[in-house]
């Protein structure tokens, strides 16, 4: 029998999305977006069991809608759709999955799953998703913590502009990471820090990177490892030279001020172009004590763009909707709980590398 699912975007990820699920011939899938480009888009492709409806999602009415009916609601729609999506999903009995990285929307969605009759699981995707269940899967291997660095990076292989960047996934998200407060835990204390600040260099494979903090990627982490790690922190990965780049448009220019973003947005868009040529770098890092003595254990892995199922997708496209894939599958099939918040990191970290979506990982 099939699994109805409601997915909200057509956007990048969603065509990836629809790419990996509509394959299995386990989902029967409605996709709604407000755009008809985008739906005419995902119309060509021809995917199998997949139905489209034009929507404006934004309207609660129109969510209502669109969810009854369906055991799960996927959403890859911007951040600030979040709460009036999850509350539908609520509403409707319908299994809720999100792909957001902002710390506001998330809370919202913990408040709604407190005593849900049908299973929340945000912030699925690569970061926050997958970075949280192998940072979990490392730390539970020590006695004790003092350290856990999560670093993921998503850029193009042939760098060609000044920021060293092209736009692979959802700008709106990009500039949030970019803009809002970071949490961290510093000296066992939970810590709001500044994000585009901390900066570090490292190479990896002989190859130069920065890293500077960024906001959402811990997802629950700092709740899951409050009391038992000494410091605890999330930072995006980039080529050296792109936080300068970033810091001054968003501090000196002032186009990070909430009022100004759209202008930023735009700036991005029309300048800087999008690519499926790209690496997703994933590195973890671990130290505490095991046995007695002060160990660390790393986890790196990149991750490059690829075909699947005859379409090529970005390594970002693919590692997203790998993750959230792999994390409805596993609901579905029972390995998850059933209601009330599901953490990422609560997934076994064997589990989601065996599964037939997770595999993209592994």
């Amino acid at each position: 029998m099939q699994t109805r699912l409601v997915l909200l975007g057509a956007g990048k990820i969603g065509e990836a999305i629809l790419n990996l699920l509509s394959h299995t011939g386990d989902y029967a899938i409605t996709v709604a977006d407000a755009d008809p480009e985008r739906l005419a888009q995902v119309d060509r492709m021809a995917f199998a069991g997949v139905t489209t409806r034009l929507a404006d999602v934004a309207d609660p009415a129109v969510l209502a809608t669109l969810i009854d009916g369906h055991d799960v609601t996927l959403s890859a729609c911007p951040y600030f759709l979040t709460p009036a999506i999850a509350a539908a999903a609520r509403a409707a009995g319908s299994h809720y999955f999100d792909l957001t990285e902002d710390v506001g929307s998330t809370r919202i969605v913990k408040q709604l799953a407190a005593d849900a009759d049908t299973a929340f699981v945000p912030q699925c995707g690569l970061a926050p998703g997958f970075i949280s269940i192998v940072a979990n899967d490392l730390a539970s291997r020590f006695d004790s913590l003092r350290d856990v660095q999560m670093r993921v990076g998503a850029l193009p292989t042939y760098p060609s502009n000044a920021l060293k960047y092209n736009l692979t996934w959802s700008t709106d998200g990009l500039i949030n990471e970019y803009c809002n407060s970071c949490e961290a835990i510093v000296d066992g204390q939970l810590r709001e820090t500044s994000p585009l600040e901390e900066i570090e260099h490292f190479s990896l494979d002989g190859i130069d990177y920065e890293a500077f903090n960024t906001s959402g990627g811990l997802g629950t982490l700092c709740d899951s490892l409050a009391g038992k790690v000494a410091n605890l922190n999330y930072k995006t990965v980039r080529y050296p030279g792109h936080r300068d780049i970033v810091k001054m448009l968003v501090r000196d220019l002032q186009l990070g001020q909430p009022e100004r973003r759209h202008i930023l947005k735009e700036v991005l868009e029309a300048s800087i172009p999008i690519t499926r040529q790209d690496v997703v770098l994933v590195f973890v890092s671990v130290c505490g004590m095991r046995g007695g003595r002060l160990e660390q254990e790393s986890y790196a892995k990149k991750i490059y763009s690829q075909t699947v199922n005859g379409e090529l997708m970005s390594a970002i496209q693919l590692t997203t909707a790998a993750g959230i894939c792999a994390m409805v599958d596993l609901l579905v099939h029972g390995s998850l709980p059933q209601r009330g918040l599901v953490r990422q990191e609560d997934t076994p970290l064997a589990s989601f590398l065996e599964n037939r979506f997770g595999r993209h990982y592994a």
